[in-house]
């Protein structure tokens, strides 16, 4: 479908698995400008790659402020920029430390969780050793 110059808003919704409501808000957030035709919106090239991008930021975990953001810096030059790049750069390393934070977070909260079991099992062994030592009868019955 890359081949094409111009797209529906159906044909973009199908090739990347999403609402054809998704790609209206992202137009609505001055993110895509497709062109009219009537009522019917008519995708370039250039907005296919823009949707592209702006899902990969997604998955990447880049807010739709940041990608504007990336876009207004690439929309200035027509090719880019070094200023653009270093945005980039620098987007990825906070949310890389981001990650790494969640990651130590998330090890944190295991130990944590893996603890409270421990101390749990150790209860009701207790619980269960008590139990079967002040009932010698219901021992006895059980062997039986």
């Amino acid at each position: 479908m890359e081949n094409k110059a111009t797209y529906s808003i159906s044909e973009l919704a199908t090739e990347f698995d999403i609402t054809t409501r998704s790609i209206r808000f992202y137009e609505d957030q001055g993110l895509l400008s497709p062109r009219r035709r009537g009522q019917t919106r008519i995708y370039s090239r250039q907005d296919r790659v823009r949707l592209k991008l702006i899902l990969r930021g997604k998955r990447l975990g880049f807010s739709l402020a940041e990608t504007r953001e990336l876009f207004d810096l690439w929309d200035e030059t027509l090719s880019g920029s070094e200023k653009q790049l270093n945005l980039l750069l620098n987007k990825i390393l906070e949310r890389k430390a981001a990650l790494e934070q969640q990651l130590n977070d998330i090890a944190m909260v295991r130990l944590e969780l893996e603890s409270a079991e421990n101390r749990c099992n150790e209860a009701l062994k207790e619980l269960t050793d008590k139990k079967t030592k002040s009932e010698p009868g219901l021992n006895t019955i059980r062997q039986e």
